[in-house]
């Protein structure tokens, strides 16, 4: 499974947590890997750590929400590695000011923290397909996985922006998996993973407390997953070959929940 080997693959967000995971497993399996982040320095960690175990690997730092960034970003892909064949729209978040909680309730959080969100998430997934999924058109094959959530799929209390935002992402997948099929070639594929419950630092506020015990949130999380724990970046990684695969050619518009069961179950 996952035969990358010469692959390029660009992976926003790629200084995180989740991503830099991703972007390791990739290398792992032969993929050139372009380590794309915000914050150059935490590309470089991730994208160092690829290169001290034999893979090949850049740093660029880019905002994915600047078109011009992402095109100069191209760029230097182009110049180091050639065109893009694998996409993994990592980038993404949420932020308290944008969450509903007794201090700030729903009818008070601020347009702009919702924008914030909506951008990040949503603009921050399409405008890298705009400018790195020509590269697939190009050589008539690709993989574009998108990072959705479980919020997309059960809408989860308070956090209001970032579950609409990450529903729209699950949207825009199944909507660009057509338009690609239709319009350019079915051998470049549109998929995106909907991550449960992972602590990262984004979240980490709603689910675990200052001694490192889960809130009530964070309880009532783990009672409704049925495999008891919150998920580890590694346990995206299977997934993850598997759509970027030549063996899933058959798989597009797909949303694949890795969620330890919760949306599977009722809470009966």
């Amino acid at each position: 499974m996952a035969h990358l080997k010469g692959k390029v693959a660009v992976v926003t967000g790629g200084g995180g947590v989740l991503c830099g995971a991703m972007s390791k497993a990739l290398a792992e399996h032969g993929a050139r890997v372009a380590v794309m982040d915000v914050k150059l320095e935490a590309a470089e960690r991730v994208a160092e750590e690829i290169r001290s175990q034999g893979g090949e690997a850049t740093a660029i730092a880019a905002d994915v929400l600047s078109r011009e960034s992402l095109e100069a970003a191209r760029e230097k892909i182009h110049e180091v590695f050639g065109l893009v064949e694998i996409l993994i729209n990592g980038a993404g978040g949420n932020r308290p000011e944008a969450t509903a909680s007794p201090d700030r309730p729903f009818f008070a959080i601020p347009p702009e923290a919702i924008q914030w969100v909506f951008n990040l998430n949503c603009l921050g997934t399409i405008l890298p397909c705009q400018v790195f999924v020509p590269d697939m058109i190009q050589l008539q094959r690709g993989v574009v996985i998108n990072i959705t959530s479980m919020a997309a799929i059960r809408p989860l209390t308070r956090v209001v922006a970032y579950g609409a935002a990450k529903a729209a992402v699950a949207n825009f997948t199944q909507w660009l998996a057509v338009h690609l099929a239709q319009n350019y070639t079915p051998k470049i594929r549109v998929n995106a993973i909907a991550p449960g419950f992972f602590l990262t630092e984004q979240n980490r506020y709603l689910l675990v407390d200052e001694a490192g015990n889960p809130t009530p949130r964070g309880q009532t999380i783990l009672a409704h997953t049925p495999a008891g724990r919150y998920g580890e970046p590694a346990d995206l990684i299977s997934t993850l070959l598997w759509l970027v695969d030549d063996q899933s050619a058959f798989i597009t518009g797909a949303i694949i929940p890795v969620d330890g069961g919760f949306s599977a179950f009722s809470g009966v």
